[in-house]
């Protein structure tokens, strides 16, 4: 690339974040034109597997890793089984060819992901989507190891607002993971957006409690799972050595898979990166704004889609005329509507505010998630490792007018740094307490399995067109999942964040964190890593000991050690109301609102008394649910 291509191409991209930092969860270093498995590949007959559906012959990696795309799991969820359950993959004819990836789920076309400009805004996907892919060690198809030998398999759960992404982006790709360390790697679509969360009373009334429980991405990555459990020896892989690990709306998918009944016995380990133990009540997910429901349950978007259609003018008119309407007439109405109009209802813009992860009872309890780890006898105990981004905030707050401003059009410039990262420090903080803190608190009380928590640091990135990106994104949110992948293939990152002057300091931190993440899907632990040699990662305990979390950096940032520091909201709450950083009490409102509203610290006059002023970050609107 020559320079003047990659400095255009780099004020694009700075451009892009600092100007829509909204849809940058769903951006996390996503390209097309980079997603693995476009072009199809050629069949290597060592790949060739029987599975409960038939034969399914892969291809031999460029890495020297044996992979398989687009393996259906489930049937395509279309027509009828919109929002239904999925029902499992029916047997095939021949051998099925799994040599290029799948169509993803339906979604919006974004900046983010660097769809064409005929795209953007658009609706993209496909309703049938739900195929996973497999990478797994280049080994002879009559050598696949038996008993004991048979290899870790690590189920992945991609991230984007359960509203963007899918399973073939180089970033997911586990063919490094496979190879360096010895263990089979699964990802997987999943229904995303109002066709993955969506319950309405007029749906399902005659139907199972999972086809009534919206939660049909969470079923899903309960079906994979099961794929997995019925199939994987056949490649080699020990279905009772599963773990699940997933990134931000991932990690927060199994946060639930963990708290689910129908979750029992399909993992053994669980790793959740930057994941929140969020979830919403039933009533809010179906019922009108009235009732205390959510802006899009299921009756606000029956409502929108009457106007969309003609049938209303108004909200008022389309309450009436929904009400008027019996359940046949009701879910008639819905099953008809095309995806791509369904799909327009939601904001193109950004993330879209939609209701996810529903306690509807079934498939997830119906109290919050944080009580449901105080007892064992109510979740899926077993051996967790949980972490956070230092930086988790920072690109959301790099189109905050207030904070950075623009000089020349284009370069992003902190206005004032002491306050940019006294702010940005309370939201990423809270992620953390919430996230990981006070969550491994409530889980090391309850369950004797280990509690592993994390957090990542690295932040060693280059200063481009004078913009220190180390100060403006620093270890942002997602930016650990090269680390973990081994896999800084994708070309758009390494022309800005992954430098050449940074490849060794990343490269061998990323040996570690993969080292780490395997030896946790061998033994349960992350210990010292495959080869014993790394600093030992403790397990969290309140009792003292080296600390609660390890910090994964470089050496120039501290290298990896473990820290004694948890943060807690009570804590945050007294930091905040003590701190002379802010310029005035709304600046120090609106934080305080954001950061508690809906939390048992939340106090009305307190937050009365610093004036008053209420959260204005979208990014936290979508996530207080």
């Amino acid at each position: 690339m020559t320079t003047i291509k990659k400095v255009l191409l780099v004020v694009f991209i700075v451009v892009m974040i600092v100007a829509t930092p909204i849809a940058y969860i769903g951006y996390k270093f996503s390209r097309s034109g980079d997603d693995y498995g476009e072009a199809r590949q050629v069949a290597d007959t060592q790949t060739l597997r029987e599975t409960t559906n038939g034969d399914v012959i892969g291809f031999l990696d460029i890495t020297d890793s044996h992979t398989w795309m687009g393996i259906p799991y489930a049937v395509a969820p279309v027509g009828n089984l919109r929002w239904k359950a999925p029902r499992k993959s029916v047997p095939w004819d021949g051998t099925l060819e799994a040599l290029q990836a799948s169509e993803r789920c339906k979604q919006i076309g974004s900046v983010g992901e660097s769809r064409p400009p005929e795209e953007l805004g658009k609706p993209i996907g496909s309703e049938d989507c739900l195929y996973l892919n497999i990478f797994a060690p280049s080994i002879l198809k009559d050598e696949l190891p038996t008993g004991e030998a048979r290899l870790p398999v690590m189920v992945y759960i991609h991230g984007g607002g359960n509203t963007a992404g899918y399973a073939n982006q180089f970033k997911y790709s586990g063919r490094n993971l496979a190879r360096n360390h010895g263990v089979i790697v699964v990802n997987f679509n999943y229904r995303l957006n109002l066709f993955g969360w969506f319950t309405h009373p007029a749906l399902n009334r005659d139907s199972s409690a999972e086809d009534r429980s919206g939660n049909y991405g969470i079923l899903d990555s309960l079906a994979a799972l099961q794929w997995v459990q019925d199939n994987i020896e056949a490649f080699g892989g020990n279905p009772d050595n599963v773990t699940l690990f997933g990134e931000s709306a991932g990690g927060m998918n199994i946060f639930a898979i963990l708290a689910s009944p129908k979750g029992k016995d399909l993992f053994h380990k669980a790793i959740i990166q930057s994941g929140l133990p969020i979830s919403m009540s039933l009533g809010k997910a179906q019922n009108y704004l009235e009732d205390s429901g959510h802006v899009n349950s299921g009756r606000e978007i029956v409502n929108k889609l009457f106007i969309a259609n003609g049938l209303a003018t108004s909200r008022e008119g389309a309450i009436a005329h929904q009400n008027q309407m019996t359940d046949t007439e009701l879910e008639d109405f819905l099953l008809n509507r095309s995806a791509n109009e369904i799909l327009m209802l939601l904001n193109p813009e950004g993330i879209p505010n939609i209701p996810y992860i529903f306690r509807d009872g079934a498939v997830v309890p119906a109290v919050d998630l944080m009580q449901v780890f105080a007892d064992t006898a109510n979740y899926n105990a077993v051996p967790i490792m949980i972490g956070t981004n230092r930086d988790e905030f920072k690109p959301f707050f790099a189109g905050d007018r207030n904070m950075v401003a623009l000089t020349m059009g284009f370069q992003p410039k902190i206005i004032d740094p002491p306050y940019f990262h006294a702010v940005t420090g309370y939201f990423n903080d809270s992620w953390k307490a919430r996230g990981v803190d006070e969550v491994s608190m409530r889980l090391v009380a309850s369950q004797s399995d280990p509690v592993f928590a994390y957090r990542f640091d690295w932040d060693e990135l280059p200063t481009i067109l004078g913009v220190d990106l180390s100060q403006l994104m620093g270890a942002m949110h997602a930016s650990e999942i090269p680390f973990v992948f081994e896999s800084f293939d994708d070309r758009l990152m390494n022309t800005i964040l992954f430098s050449g002057d940074n490849i060794p300091s990343r490269t061998e931190l990323s040996k570690k964190m993969s080292s780490y993440w395997a030896e946790f899907a061998f033994n349960s632990s992350p210990g010292k890593g495959r080869d014993g040699t790394q600093p030992e990662w403790q397990p969290w305990s309140e009792e003292g000991g080296e600390g609660k979390f390890v910090m994964l950096d470089g050496e120039l940032g501290g290298g990896i050690r473990m820290n004694n520091d948890a943060i807690t909201f009570a804590v945050l709450k007294e930091r905040l109301l003590e701190d002379a950083a802010f310029p005035d009490a709304a600046a120090k409102s609106r934080t305080y609102d954001c950061v508690f509203k809906e939390s048992r610290y939340w106090d009305e006059e307190e937050f009365l008394s610093l004036g008053g002023e209420v959260c204005d970050i979208p990014i936290f609107q979508f996530l207080k649910l």
